[in-house]
């Protein structure tokens, strides 16, 4: 509004100069003062410097803020690997590094944050535990832990309750709990997405397997220790034709009948185990029958070989007096059989009160022997001659 009345003043000014006097005024050399400044024109200028500080603090605010994120960025990449834990840095999916140098071991480690890089730790001190999902009966951990399983039905639950099938077409309840370490973390990690699932899976295989190899009286009593053995066996094996990198620690492996069958089974039990007690008294009688008999033929055979031995030697003592006596029999045949059946006939008639005794004639002929068959008794002795009775002292 100024301006125009600085405008129509200017323009009367010269309205006036031209109806005025001839003669023109000459403009003035001197320069002309400057117009001040206007108010509003000044508070533009103060809001625009304002702004334009403003501007320039958000801005370096704004340069810290992008540089203090870049190194949160940076530095929420350091991670920790424990003692017993191996790590594996997977740079879009895939691991970084080769072979050996894939692993990273126990400590601080670095790489780029999510979702460039992903690590996984891979627990290789610790055992893990998996369980079995096939072959028991439909429960609850719950009801386990508190015993509150409640009541069998009067038959099995296909749809609900697991269970196996023996070589002899019976049905028993099966699971078993496999601990394993972790032995080569590029195998368990890379070539399966859940290598415990496998283990899982191949648990469930075994119990199936291993069933159809036992009848339902080894499985339940008369080889449990051969049937578990037999399932830890089969799980070893399929591990280690799948390369888990994996090693088996231990297992443990529960067999039981169906729960509506247990009355039955506790009775064949109780049978099984009266068999058994039966069997053992008889081989244990029978053992010291055995014993008893052994002792004694051992004694006959001993007894036998003694008088062997002492026969055999009486024999051969008997047999080199004979060798030494056959020089005087050579020397002197007569002398010596006379000698010889002297001998025999005293040894002989030792306890007989008459002896006589008949030479051979000279001439060869034969004696005549009389002999008086009545003779008189032997008169007793005299009382004097009896001996006394000993008094006792």
């Amino acid at each position: 509004m100024s301006d125009k009345h600085d405008h129509q003043h200017d323009h009367g000014h010269d309205h006036d100069h031209s109806h005025g006097d001839i003669k023109l005024k000459e403009p003035s050399t001197a320069p002309a003062p400057a117009p001040a400044p206007l108010p509003e024109r000044v508070q533009e200028d103060a809001g625009s410097t304002a702004l334009a500080e403003a501007l320039r603090s958000s801005f370096a605010i704004v340069k810290i803020l992008m540089i203090i994120l870049v190194i949160a960025f940076f530095a929420s990449g350091i991670f920790t690997v424990n003692s017993q834990q191996k790590a594996i840095i997977l740079r879009f999916g895939k691991p970084v590094g080769a072979g050996a140098d894939q692993l990273l071991g126990p400590g601080l480690h670095w790489s780029f944050p999510s979702p460039i890089d992903e690590v996984v730790r891979i627990p290789i001190g610790e055992i893990q535990e998996v369980r079995s999902t096939s072959g028991w009966y439909a429960t609850t951990p719950e009801a386990e832990a508190s015993g509150q399983e409640g009541e069998a039905g009067p038959s099995l639950s296909p749809q609900n309750d697991g269970y196996t099938i023996t070589s002899d077409g019976n049905i028993i309840h099966v699971r078993a709990t496999i601990r394993y370490r972790v032995a080569d973390p590029i195998a368990y990690l890379l070539n399966f997405q859940n290598a415990s699932n496998v283990v899982q899976n191949i648990i469930n295989e075994a119990l199936f397997f291993t069933s159809s190899q036992f009848t339902v009286d080894q499985a339940l009593t008369a080889d449990r220790l051969g049937f578990q053995e037999k399932v830890l066996a089969r799980v070893r094996e399929v591990v280690a034709d799948r390369g888990l990198g994996i090693t088996i620690e231990q297992g443990d492996v529960r067999v039981i009948p169906p729960r509506f069958t247990k009355s039955a089974f506790d009775a064949a039990l109780s049978a099984e185990i009266e068999r058994r007690k039966a069997r053992e008294d008889a081989n244990s009688y029978a053992g010291r029958v055995l014993s008893t008999a052994e002792g004694e033929a051992n004694s006959i055979i001993n007894g036998g070989q003694s008088d062997r031995t002492r026969m055999t030697q009486a024999i051969a003592a008997e047999a080199q007096n004979y060798k030494n006596q056959l020089p005087h029999y050579q020397a002197n045949p007569g002398l010596f059989m006379a000698r010889v059946q002297t001998e025999t006939l005293a040894r002989v008639m030792t306890n007989v009160d008459d002896k006589i005794f008949l030479p051979e004639r000279a001439d060869g002929k034969s004696r005549e022997l009389r002999l008086l068959l009545s003779r008189e008794p032997k008169k007793p002795a005299a009382p004097d001659d009896q001996p006394k009775p000993q008094q006792n002292r």
